[in-house]
């Protein structure tokens, strides 16, 4: 599978996952997104900047548990619970978002 981004292709894995994810960026988000039926906004973006600087601090994506857990705790109870964040990501704020983010699958992610 692949995406094409402002001209480039971008290579990801069969579930949509990018294999490099020094290859992501803002635009390929919005086309990753467009494919999953998800209009970016602010509140979307709020979770994918946080799951990339999660990602840059801890080198893993977080599994659902902890990324809410980890939301809660930085951005307040009422962003840091799954209703919220099922609702930006219906598939699963774990495996939709990480997709959106460029990282890969979070582990325990079936």
């Amino acid at each position: 599978m692949a995406y094409t981004s402002n001209g480039a292709t971008i290579e990801a894995d069969e579930e949509g996952y990018l294999v490099n994810i020094n290859e992501w960026t803002e635009s390929l988000a919005d086309q990753i997104a467009k494919d999953e039926g998800i209009a970016l906004t602010p509140e979307h973006w709020e979770v994918v900047n946080f799951l990339r600087e999660y990602y840059s601090e801890y080198q893993i994506a977080p599994a659902v548990r902890v990324l809410t857990k980890a939301i809660a705790k930085k951005m307040g109870a009422d962003k840091g619970n799954n209703k919220y964040l099922y609702e930006l990501f219906p598939y699963g704020p774990g495996k939709q978002a990480c997709k959106i983010a460029g990282l890969p699958k979070p582990t325990g992610c079936v």
